[in-house]
């Protein structure tokens, strides 16, 4: 199952991220591919930002997160992590072990998301009190890639974050050295 039906964005919004509709179809207006951007121009401290484009997450065959109204956070040498309003998501989020901290997001709580009978574990995070500039995370969840069957922004499907940590998601308009790989884990 694939997600599909992409919805129109307000001018400002295109404007805002560069992008330009398509009006490829009476009925089903999409946006071209977003503008190139390179990781190491990204922000430190990071940045958050809204997602005009579509976020879906398939896993064990069925669609367990769907959204217009995803969070993206951008930070220097990382692909994006897109984050899902909690509202959006329809497999069962289990707490799993284990904490970490960001300094600019707070702690992260980790789950296993179960569908059927089917388990990946860990395959998704949130942000349950973030600090203050990254309030707007609060009710929000993301997921790993790579812990999925397939995740998708707009109708391309990304590449995990190189690593078994980082949790971005790579598209083809990202260019430049994204971090996780062998020799990039302590930039």
């Amino acid at each position: 199952m694939r997600c599909v039906g992409l919805q129109t964005k307000t001018a400002a919004l295109f404007q805002k991220k560069r992008l330009k509709p398509d009006w490829s179809g009476p009925s089903s207006p999409h946006m071209t591919s977003p503008a190139v951007e390179n990781v190491q121009d990204y922000p430190r401290p990071p940045v958050l930002e809204p997602v005009p484009q579509r976020l879906c997450v398939i896993f064990s065959g069925k669609t367990v997160a769907e959204s217009t109204h995803g969070l993206r956070i951008l930070e220097t040498h990382h692909a994006p992590t897109y984050y899902f309003p909690i509202r959006d998501v329809r497999a069962q989020l289990v707490p799993a072990q284990g904490t970490t901290y960001c300094e600019w997001k707070g702690r992260a709580a980790y789950f296993d998301v179960h569908v059927g009978g089917s388990i990946a574990a860990p395959a998704a995070w949130s942000h349950p009190e973030p600090m203050p500039g990254f309030a707007a995370l609060a009710d929000h969840v993301a997921f790993y890639a790579g812990a999925m069957d397939r995740c998708f922004v707009g109708d391309e499907r990304v590449i995990p974050q190189p690593g078994d940590f980082y949790g971005g998601w790579a598209t083809s308009n990202l260019r430049g050295q994204i971090k996780g790989t062998a020799g990039t884990e302590f930039w």
